[in-house]
């Protein structure tokens, strides 16, 4: 499920994972690179430290061979229920924040919650011009992938 208001956007889904099987998907860095992205982008993590202040440097390479480094860095951590953080570039390090939350909600079975806030009603626009949910949507399915074949 997919929810915008003015300045974010928020998409919530149900693995048929334990939460602390989702949070190492998140936060392991061999893992997140076999399923990060929208379908067809590959991602190699150049560096991750998961900590308050840490980063999370990576490379998503399009189908098209288009190259696009990240920059994550780190503002909370509490393992294995919460994650956030800024996204962005290097050129660019604030492009919007994250808030991922997970919840146990039955026998093996998590629910993530990924907010993404924008610092106005313009560049969430922007983002949604750009296919972030539909990236975003994708990308939780490749996690879906992931942990059923793990």
């Amino acid at each position: 499920m997919i929810e915008t208001n003015e300045t974010s956007l928020t998409i919530r889904r149900t693995f048929d994972a334990a939460r602390e099987r989702v949070w190492t998907a998140l936060t392991n860095p061999e893992a997140v690179d076999q399923w990060w992205g929208p379908n067809g982008f590959n991602t190699t993590t150049d560096e991750m430290d998961v900590q308050p202040g840490g980063v999370w440097r990576f490379l998503m390479t399009g189908p098209d061979g288009q190259e696009y480094p990240n920059l994550i860095v780190y503002n909370e951590i509490a393992e294995p229920e919460r994650l956030a953080y800024t996204h962005g570039s290097p050129d660019n390090p604030e492009q919007f924040r994250v808030t991922i939350t997970l919840d146990d909600v039955g026998d093996a079975e998590t629910e993530l919650a990924m907010e993404m806030r924008f610092s106005s009603a313009g560049d969430l626009d922007e983002a949604l011009e750009y296919g972030a949910d539909e990236g975003a949507r994708q990308t939780l399915d490749r996690l879906a992938d992931h942990l059923v074949a793990k």
